[in-house]
């Protein structure tokens, strides 16, 4: 079945070229071009992915993701100019599974659109539950709980989670789990693990006083069944 992605960008020329290229890939492509529209389309459903520029007129990125992200987990990649640490550091914050600063080549953007859909299509193959240190993984219905409590988990948080409680009591080295979280055409940052690793300690080592992901220094990271 075809994709459909909406694409959220108020400058004109980006959206169309964008558009061409995914249509030529065989995406079908809805444009909005302000984040109060984005919103509005995203949150009435039936997109697979969404591509949404920060700077927008209206209702900026991050504020449409945070509205989003409380209705959908649709795979979101970030498209945006500003290549700040702490720009990139607030859209996985607000949810963002992704993230890519123009100018880009549109290769690498539909390298990481190919591999968001991989991910997606392989978290709904898996149908059994994964156990450790009192949280639980459904890879079945893709939820994530600690106790009674859902943790509303990006989808590469999520992987990481998944790779790391499979093989638990193993220590996974950075590049493993880059391959396996981002992607073996992964273009970006090296230290991205290290910041999913933080942003998942947030949502669950400090709101539950727990120790779920273990750093061994100069290796890697690890989630030890204890």
């Amino acid at each position: 079945m075809e994709k459909k992605i909406l694409l959220i960008e108020d400058e004109e020329k980006i959206a169309r070229f964008v558009e061409l290229e995914l249509v030529h890939e065989g995406y079908q492509v809805v444009k909005a071009f302000n984040g109060r529209e984005g919103l509005e389309l995203a949150l009435r459903g039936g997109f697979d992915l969404v591509l949404l520029d920060i700077m927008l007129p209206e209702l900026n990125g991050l504020e449409v993701l945070r509205r989003l992200r409380k209705e959908s987990m649709v795979p979101v990649i970030m498209l945006t100019a500003r290549d700040a640490v702490m720009d990139k550091v607030s859209g996985l914050d607000a949810g963002a599974d992704d993230y890519i600063t123009k100018p880009f080549a549109i290769e690498e953007l539909l390298a990481r659109i190919r591999v968001a859909f991989k991910k997606q299509a392989g978290g709904s193959q898996q149908t059994h539950q994964l156990t450790v240190c009192g949280l639980t993984m459904d890879t079945d219905r893709h939820e994530v709980t600690y106790g009674e409590e859902i943790i509303e988990l990006t989808n590469r948080e999520y992987e990481l989670i998944h790779t790391l409680m499979k093989h638990k009591n193993i220590v996974m080295d950075r590049e493993k789990l880059m391959n396996t979280v981002c992607g073996y055409n992964y273009v970006g940052e090296t230290n991205i693990i290290d910041v999913y690793v933080r942003h998942i300690r947030s949502k669950i080592d400090d709101r539950f006083g727990i120790k779920l992901i273990r750093t061994v220094r100069g290796v890697g990271y690890v989630i030890k069944d204890e």
